[in-house]
């Protein structure tokens, strides 16, 4: 066998070792103890997205009214752009600070650093649990085995990642489904033709963060589109 054979069996073997182990986590099963959920949320600022980041900002509201029907949300904005700029908000608890915070972003060209952001997820969440990440972005940019070891991580601990892709990159998907995965997540495509999708799937997301599977099942059960879609999308 080849080294290039060796090497690729060799990273199979680890994603399915992490897998295996991350599925016997629960996660999202019960609710929190302490009040409010918390979620990441984590957007891909390069030029591309101005389009996209502009959605955002008018659609975020709509995750804490979800989420308030199920405990309460705190949400942390990461975003990166330009040459290795990544950076995180501190933790806010109503609409109008995340939108101010969010407003005052532009995107500029640059790489994706997503490993950044799991990097810092995983950083975040031994200070306190976080419930849920949403990763907001069209493209992927870096070594897949480096990054997918860092989403391996945050699985094992209980962290879903809900990878929403704009777009159809092909590398893009091949990368968010795998993050999905690994955590048990769900791998979301969309495009700026579906900002209503998109709606209820980030208040699917915020009610998942803030109150867990239980209520994202609640929803469903009363015909909760957003609800629905996602349990349908979720990694079991």
């Amino acid at each position: 066998m080849s080294e290039k054979n060796i090497d690729k069996s060799r990273s199979n073997q680890t994603v399915g070792a992490f897998l295996k182990a991350a599925r016997s986590v629960p996660v999202g099963t019960e609710p929190q103890t302490e009040p409010g959920g918390r979620l990441l949320f984590a957007m891909d600022a390069t030029a591309s997205r101005q389009p996209s980041w502009d959605m955002a900002c008018r659609l975020q509201a709509d995750m804490f009214k979800a989420a308030a029907e199920a405990g309460g949300l705190s949400v942390q904005l990461i975003f990166f752009r330009g040459f290795g700029e990544c950076r995180a908000s501190d933790w806010v608890a109503d609409a109008d600070r995340l939108r101010q915070k969010m407003t005052a972003v532009r995107c500029r060209g640059g790489q994706t650093q997503i490993g950044a952001v799991l990097r810092h997820a995983l950083a975040e969440n031994k200070k306190r649990k976080i419930n849920a990440i949403v990763l907001v972005g069209d493209a992927f940019e870096e070594s897949l085995d480096g990054v997918a070891h860092l989403a391996g991580r945050l699985g094992l601990v209980g962290v879903p990642v809900f990878a929403f892709q704009e777009g159809h990159d092909p590398l893009a998907a091949q990368a968010f489904r795998q993050f999905a995965a690994l955590t048990r997540g769900a791998h979301l495509p969309f495009d700026l033709k579906s900002a209503s999708v998109l709606k209820d799937l980030l208040g699917a997301v915020a009610q998942f963060a803030a109150g867990g599977l239980p209520a994202v099942e609640a929803r469903a059960a009363n015909a909760d589109a957003g609800a629905r879609l996602l349990l349908t999308k979720m990694e079991r």
